[in-house]
């Protein structure tokens, strides 16, 4: 199906479960963006779940979204149990218009949900010539090190800015060895996942992504990973008044209440410290991908440009539907 028809579908979906027209749109671009770029994790295989959660009002569908001006960098945000979408949209354009007025744009947001992929929302601040970094945590996966129980999320760290060229430098990684959204659609399509990244719940080693999804997700570099993740866990959860230290609903499963789930966005200007950034990032670029490369490798490519490319292929083609989500949408349209 064409992207825009499929993307005025998940447009329609959400109106009828009560969204706005702006809010509905703003949904469905994240999504179909997400499509777009390869991540399926978190596209069209999530759209039951918003719906799920919205009929079950876990997710507000009529929020009074309120902004509280700390200073003229510094705002917060209560999303007022809000879809994360429209949270995380909300907040990473008034990170934008801080930054520009000020230099840096700093943005804290509470009660908020699952608001899809960080280098979405990284790349708008890149658009308009800012670095950026964007934390949020996410529902139980990962057991600190040493604890045997799942307390921290997945947990991404994003990091943005303009290189000079078209297309942006946006790392946009969990500290898992891979994010939840794949264990899901595996589970959903009974595919195995990759050795050594989950456990199941007797703490054996797992290819299984329904055992892995009852058990524990292992974080990247070990100890590092789950520091890593407890740092996302202090600025998005602990600083903005979010949820933290595993109170984070699971989406899929819990509707016991909203998530909660808090969200960090910073922005700031390249020219900080410096006037000819555009300049030195070109440089370091062009450094490092003169490096000799090893056997296989054309060319080192920086974060972002994968991405950039599964895009610019993706946007001309179909999206591709399989099956059981064509199913969903079928009974989320009657």
């Amino acid at each position: 199906m064409k992207p825009n028809k499929i993307k005025l579908i998940v447009k329609e979906i959400f109106i009828k479960h009560k969204l706005s027209s702006e809010h509905a749109k703003i949904c469905a671009d994240a999504l179909i963006n997400a499509e777009q770029v390869g991540a399926y994790g978190h596209g069209l295989s999530r759209l039951k779940m918003y719906c799920d959660r919205i009929k079950k009002k876990v997710i507000n569908a009529k929020p009074k979204i309120k902004i509280k001006n700390i200073s003229q960098s510094i705002s917060q945000i209560d999303a007022n149990d809000s879809i994360g979408f429209v949270a995380a949209d909300i907040a990473i354009k008034t990170a934008i218009k801080n930054a520009k007025k000020t230099g840096i744009g700093l943005v804290g947001v509470k009660n908020s949900g699952h608001y899809g992929l960080s280098g979405y929302y990284a790349e708008q601040a890149t658009k308009k010539n800012l670095v950026t970094m964007i934390f949020t945590n996410a529902p139980p996966a990962v057991a600190p090190h040493g604890a045997l129980k799942s307390l921290f999320g997945t947990n991404p760290i994003c990091f943005g800015t303009p290189t000079g060229s078209k297309v942006p430098f946006i790392l946009d990684t969990s500290i898992s060895m891979i994010n939840r959204g794949k264990i899901r659609v595996a589970a959903r399509n009974n595919q195995k996942i990759p050795e050594g990244v989950a456990l199941d719940n007797k703490g054996k080693p797992t290819t299984d992504a329904r055992k892995a999804l009852k058990g524990v997700q292992l974080p990247i570099a070990g100890f590092r990973g789950s520091g890593l993740a407890w740092m996302v866990d202090i600025l998005s959860g602990v600083l903005t008044g979010g949820n933290h230290a595993g109170k984070v609903k699971d989406p899929f499963d819990d509707f016991s209440g909203p998530q909660n789930i808090g969200h960090l966005f910073f922005t700031f200007k390249p020219n900080l410290f410096v006037n000819n950034y555009s300049q030195r990032i070109k440089e370091n670029i062009r450094v490092i991908k003169k490096l000799p490369k090893i056997k296989g490798v054309k060319e080192i490519l920086y974060p972002g440009q994968n991405k950039f490319k599964r895009f610019q292929i993706n946007s001309k083609k179909e999206i591709n539907i399989p099956a059981n989500i064509a199913e969903d949408i079928r009974l989320l349209r009657s």
